[in-house]
């Protein structure tokens, strides 16, 4: 496994170089770089334009560590474990729409306005990528271009997906409590009456076949008398 170095070697040499007694070889192994380029920032000829970077400021070495490498050549010096910055949480970036669309939005927010009055701001906002003043100066017409807006959906005008704003629609009517409840249309009947039925029309089918027989039988005795 690689030893890890400090994250600006050739300004970490020079600084080594410049404030300690470590050999050339020690300062080469730590920072990454060859014996005889640390030679040449001795002597002024490598990296003469670098500022040195202390490496204890910058938790990459110890106090105790390289007077523990000075005190013995042959020993070579251990980086710090890196301080790790914790990253900046990202805000959800709106949507972003093309250029050719951003005249449809307007279109398109007023479609959404009256077909899905529900839907809250932010909501309007994340589909078509707007911002909140558009969306009110729409809601109570005070839009600049109001009267020449068309309502269009912002499915077709391709600035949203269907199934974005079916999740928001439901979405809105769950938190207004307006859920529509499931259509209900008849039902399939019980396996027992199901069954029972084609029988019962048999039995009678077959009584009415048995009375046909006798039938059949007493007038062919009739006709022999």
């Amino acid at each position: 496994m690689a030893q890890d170095l400090p994250l600006m070697p050739k300004a970490t040499a020079v600084w080594l170089v410049d404030t300690t007694a470590l050999t050339f070889d020690q300062i080469a192994t730590f920072c990454g770089l060859h014996p005889l380029e640390v030679k040449g920032i001795a002597d002024g000829e490598v990296a003469a334009g670098i500022r040195g970077r202390d490496p204890i400021l910058n938790a990459e070495l110890s106090r105790e560590e390289i007077e523990k490498a000075e005190a013995d050549p042959s020993h070579q010096l251990k980086i710090l474990g890196r301080r790790k910055v914790a990253a900046e949480k990202k805000r959800a970036a709106p949507r972003y729409t093309p250029v050719s669309r951003r005249q449809d939005r307007p279109n398109a927010i007023l479609w959404l306005v009256r077909n899905h009055p529900e839907l809250s701001d932010a909501q309007v906002s994340r589909l078509v990528g707007t911002t909140k003043p558009t969306i009110v100066s729409i809601r109570d017409k005070s839009h600049w271009n109001f009267s020449n807006l068309k309502p269009t959906d912002p499915v077709s005008l391709g600035l949203s997906s269907q199934i974005d704003l079916d999740a928001a629609v439901l979405k809105a009517a769950k938190r207004r409590g307006n859920v529509p409840p499931e259509a209900t249309g008849p039902t399939l009947q019980p396996a027992s009456t199901t069954i029972a039925e084609p029988k019962e029309e048999q039995k009678k089918k077959e009584d009415h076949s048995a009375e046909a027989v006798f039938a059949q039988f007493e007038s062919s005795d009739n006709s022999d008398d």
